[in-house]
C-alpha cells in the first residue's frame, strides 16, 4: 500500500482533508486556465479615451492599423487582416483559398477547427496525430488524399509547431493548399523563423483566454498578395470602395476597442511570456519524479509563448485517472481542462455520421491530457499549492479512486 504524502500544510494531513471528501478548499477564487492577461490599464483607457474622442470606433480605423502593423513586425509576414474572431478568420481564409470538397484535419483541436469548414458545405476529413507532439501525422495525411481532397487545415497545439517542413512538402507534391489554424502559436517560432509565414497562411486567436488577447479577435496572416487583397476584401462585405461591392463578403472587422486592447497587450507580451516560463518550469520542477504524470514540453530551441501547462497522465501508473484528478481539483476550485475532449470526431454533428472512424492516438491522448491554470492571476504559491493536490492525489491513487467510487455509489 503506497505511502500517505505528507508534503501538505499540517491541515492536509491525508486524502481525507481534500474538498471533494469534506475538506475545505484550497483557494478561495477559482483557478481558470486562461484568466485573461491585462496589460497597462492606463494606457488601454487612454487608448479608450481617444477612440471615443475621434467617434471611429469600427471600420478600418487607425488602432486596427497600428495593431496589424505590429503583428507584421513581429512575425516578419508581408500581410496582416486582423477579425473580429479567429473562427471568422479562419472561414475567410478557407474561402479565399477556394477550399472545396474535402479538407483533412486533426480531430484533436478545438472544435472550431471543423465547424469553420463544415459551415462553409465542406467536409472535414478528420486525421491521427503524432502521439509525441500532438499534431497531425503528416504520413496518416497521405492515406487519407482522394481526388475530393482540395486542402490541409493543420494545427500549431500548445504554442508548439506542427512538422511544417513535412506538410509543406507533402501540399506542393499533392497540389495541395495548406492553412494553419495557430491560434495557440503567436509569439512562437520554428527553425528561428516565426510562425505566422508559412504554407499559404495562418490564422492567429487574440481571443481572450489566449496569452495574448484583444478581448475578442483574430489575424490572418500572410505572404500571397493576392490572397491578402481578397481577404481584406471579404472581411468588408466585398466593398473595395464606398459604394462598390466586388466579391462576397461578410462582416468580420475587428473594432477599434478591440485592436486598443491588442495593442496595449503587446506593449507586456514579453512580461507575459516571462511569467508563462517562469510558470511552467515551475511546475516542471514540482512535478518531476512523479510517477504517470508527464508535462508536456516545449522545444527550448524556439521561441514559444508557453501559454499552456499540459499534463499526460497515465492511469496504468497513477491508478487514479485523468477525469478522477480533474474532479479533485474541480473541488479544490482549481479549473483544469481535458482538452480536447472527446475529440472532434466524437462530437456532434460529425459523430452520427463517423460512427466507425477510429483515431487511436487522439483517442488516447484525449483520456490523457489535463491542462492546468498559468498566466499572470497565478502566484508562485498558487502554483505550489496546485502541485501538493496533485502529489497528494497521485501519491494515494488506489485509495482516491476507490473512494471516489464509493462516494459515487
Amino acid at each position: 500500500m503506497p505511502t500517505l504524502d505528507t508534503s501538505l500544510r499540517a491541515s492536509r494531513k491525508g486524502i481525507d482533508d481534500l474538498a471533494v471528501f469534506g475538506g475545505r478548499p484550497a483557494f478561495e477564487q477559482v483557478l481558470h486556465v486562461g484568466r485573461p492577461n491585462i496589460g497597462d490599464r492606463e494606457k488601454f483607457s487612454s487608448r479608450v479615451n481617444d477612440i471615443l474622442d475621434r467617434r471611429w470606433l469600427t471600420n478600418d480605423g487607425p488602432y486596427v492599423s497600428k495593431f496589424e502593423q505590429r503583428i507584421i513586425e513581429l512575425t516578419g509576414v508581408k500581410h496582416c487582416i486582423v477579425t473580429c474572431n479567429a473562427t471568422i478568420a479562419l472561414e475567410i481564409a478557407i474561402r479565399a483559398l477556394g477550399l472545396t470538397g474535402e479538407v483533412i484535419l486533426p480531430s484533436f483541436t478545438f472544435i472550431a477547427t471543423a465547424h469553420a469548414l463544415q459551415w462553409q458545405e465542406i467536409t472535414p476529413v478528420f486525421c491521427d496525430i503524432d502521439p509525441q507532439s500532438h499534431t497531425i501525422d503528416p504520413e496518416a495525411i497521405e492515406r487519407l488524399i482522394t481526388p475530393r481532397t482540395s486542402g490541409i487545415l493543420a494545427v500549431n497545439l500548445w504554442g508548439r509547431h506542427c512538422d511544417i517542413t513535412a506538410l509543406e512538402a507533402l501540399a506542393e507534391r499533392r497540389g495541395l493548399k495548406l492553412l494553419f489554424d495557430s491560434a495557440h502559436a503567436f509569439g512562437c517560432s520554428y527553425q528561428g523563423r516565426m510562425i505566422g509565414g508559412f504554407g499559404d497562411a495562418e490564422v492567429f486567436s487574440f481571443h481572450a483566454t489566449k496569452f495574448l488577447n484583444s478581448m475578442e479577435g483574430g489575424a490572418i496572416v500572410t505572404n500571397d498578395d493576392e490572397l491578402a487583397q481578397q481577404t481584406r476584401l471579404m472581411r468588408n462585405f466585398g466593398f473595395t470602395s464606398y459604394d462598390h461591392v466586388a466579391s462576397l463578403g461578410i462582416n468580420g472587422k475587428m473594432s477599434e476597442v478591440c485592436a486598443a486592447m491588442g495593442l496595449t497587450n503587446l506593449e507586456s507580451m514579453d512580461e507575459f511570456i516571462a511569467v508563462n516560463r517562469r510558470n511552467y518550469k515551475q511546475y516542471e520542477e514540482e512535478l518531476a519524479g512523479l510517477d504517470g504524470v508527464t508535462l508536456v514540453t516545449n522545444d527550448e530551441a524556439e521561441k514559444c509563448n508557453y501559454q499552456y501547462v499540459v499534463l499526460e497522465i497515465d492511469m496504468d501508473q497513477t491508478i487514479v485517472s485523468r477525469d478522477e484528478l480533474m474532479k479533485v481539483l474541480y473541488s479544490e476550485k482549481v479549473l483544469a481542462r481535458r482538452y480536447f475532449y472527446p475529440g472532434c470526431h466524437r462530437m456532434a454533428p460529425y459523430k452520427a455520421t463517423l460512427t466507425d472512424l477510429s483515431l487511436p492516438e487522439t483517442e488516447t491522448i484525449s483520456e490523457r491530457v489535463l491542462s492546468l491554470p498559468t498566466g499572470t492571476s497565478l502566484s508562485p504559491a498558487d502554483i505550489s499549492t496546485v502541485c501538493e493536490i496533485i502529489r497528494l492525489v497521485v501519491n494515494n491513487g488506489r485509495e482516491v479512486s476507490a473512494k471516489l467510487r464509493a462516494v459515487e455509489v
